[in-house]
């Protein structure tokens, strides 16, 4: 794996060598373990002009949620309080020559922007932008592994909860077992809060669960994901307690995995993000839903839960083969309940089977 850490570190220092800058400091969590295989709590990544550093502000403990760092890299430790490593990381660099660092501005807070430009003030700070985010974009075949087996321990997960007694639980109660069993079959953690939400909570995007208790007829929607070595994935399902499904219930499911469908069947290479929600969009807002419908229909996901890219209207860019996404469209009716269907996928060429569905709990709506 050093090999693959090199590349990539060595793909952004052409990056920012092309825009002028001989070096460049990441301080973003997830940008540093892209780079450097784990991201230690407070560490900062160096891209010199001689050598890349990895500042710790105490030794490594070695704790596997935080990644397995690159042997071949070189780790400073910082001596009890001693002080930012940003700060330390851009003394290195100007030790060592650079005459501008790029660093990522979108993290910083301007105190720690004027302590670091203190320490250096001949070294022209540039900004790296999303530089790093853009490379995290596509995946390589190593990071896809992790986040299919995130998805299966979801899967495992959920599936085991459908096999439970749900009325009378309440929506807190069945998210944290979700978690625990999460943890049981080999997550690291949640990739995120669990979402249990029922009758007039249902479907709704980031509902926090409740007290509230499941009731025969609810709709129950769940919107859970696994972290397994970094890697985080999200799937989300709606289905009907104990009952059959009323007539509104069974109409407004269809329409919403109608949407989703779409959603899914748009992923191809060179599809615009915005095509990919506009094909999801206007089933729902043909049928008379467009208020009701998130703001974006899906988005990617990675070493974080929500990345680039996002699946809205206005976003601009378009998918690359080996691109993870959601597809998660939904309609909450207020004071009713609703209907959320989330999947991640991974965009592959029609060559190779087109779309790869990693989340695969049916979405046949279920009366449990």
């Amino acid at each position: 794996m050093s090999e693959v850490y090199a590349d990539r570190r060595v793909r952004l220092r052409d990056r920012c060598a092309a825009a002028g800058s001989p070096a460049a400091l990441v301080s973003r969590p997830a940008n540093v373990r892209y780079l450097a295989g784990g991201s230690p709590p407070g560490a900062v990544l160096l891209l010199g002009p001689d050598e890349d550093v990895l500042v710790c502000p105490t030794t490594p403990g070695g704790d596997p949620a935080e990644g397995r760092l690159d042997e071949l890299l070189r780790q400073s430790v910082l001596p009890p309080a001693g002080g930012d490593p940003a700060v330390t990381a851009v003394d290195l660099a100007r030790k060592a020559g650079a005459d501008a660092l790029a660093v990522e501005e979108h993290h910083l807070t301007v105190a720690r922007h004027r302590a670091m430009s203190s320490i250096a003030p001949k070294l022209r700070l540039a900004d790296l932008g999303g530089a790093v985010e853009q490379l995290r974009i596509v995946k390589d075949e190593d990071e896809i592994a992790c986040l299919r087996i995130a998805a299966e321990i979801a899967d495992q997960a959920l599936g085991e909860l459908l096999e439970s007694i749900l009325v009378g639980r309440t929506e807190r109660h069945l998210a944290l077992e979700l978690e625990r069993r999460l943890v049981d079959h080999g997550a690291d953690g949640a990739a995120f809060a669990t979402s249990v939400g029922t009758g007039p909570n249902s479907g709704r995007g980031g509902h926090r669960p409740s007290d509230r208790r499941v009731e025969e007829g609810d709709f129950l929607s769940v919107c859970l994901g696994a972290n397994y070595r970094g890697y985080r994935c999200e799937i989300g399902r709606t289905f009907v307690i104990g009952t059959t499904p009323a007539d509104w219930q069974i109409e407004l499911y269809e329409l919403v995995f109608a949407a989703q469908r779409a959603g899914r069947e748009s992923l191809v290479p060179g599809a615009g993000y915005r095509d990919v929600d506009r094909a999801a969009r206007q089933i729902l807002d043909g049928a008379g839903h467009g208020e009701a419908v998130p703001p974006l229909t899906g988005h990617g996901v990675g070493l974080e839960i929500d990345e680039d890219p996002q699946l809205a209207p206005s976003a601009m860019g378009k998918l690359d083969a080996c691109v993870p996404v959601t597809v998660e469209p939904g309609v909450h009716l207020p004071g009713r309940g609703g209907v959320r269907i989330d999947d991640t996928l991974v965009v592959r060429q029609e060559a190779d089977g087109g779309p790869e569905l990693l989340t695969i709990t049916t979405k046949e709506l279920l009366a449990l």
